[in-house]
């Protein structure tokens, strides 16, 4: 008797550490982010060209922003000329950003950022690049 309960003791103890890793694996794949999706603009996302960030006097920082457009220039430090067909502005694109994406002036980008506001500019830093076209 008392071999028949070690044994089912021991067959519920090895078996319950499968059952924890699959629930972990099934959780896991759950809270995944990075599983895809939309990518695109969102219904309030309503500064698209470089002339919306600029003529929106009501921005704050912080703001969400999807521009699509060419990086013309380095500026140095992490800042760029950003340019579409409404004007120019700064961005400022941090190494990780790039995610290891060659990017040229010829190159059609899509930069989804947040506003950076002063007393005298806007400006746009960028959370993610996205090259559209080559």
């Amino acid at each position: 008797m008392k071999i028949i309960l070690m044994t089912a003791i021991g067959m519920v103890l090895l078996s319950s550490p499968a059952f924890a890793s699959d629930d972990t694996i099934a959780k896991e794949s759950v809270l995944t982010t990075d599983q895809g999706g939309f990518d695109g603009p969102k219904e309030n996302d309503t500064l698209n060209t470089v002339e919306d960030v600029m003529n929106a006097e009501w921005l704050t920082d912080g703001m969400p922003v999807t521009i699509i457009g060419h990086i013309t220039m380095s500026l140095g430090n992490d800042q760029y000329t950003f340019a579409d067909d409404t004007g120019s502005m700064t961005v400022k694109i941090g190494p990780y950003v790039w995610d290891e994406q060659k990017v040229t002036p010829k190159n059609k980008v899509q930069i989804v950022g947040k506003i950076a506001k002063n007393d005298s500019s806007s400006a746009v830093i960028a959370n993610s690049l996205k090259i559209l076209s080559k």
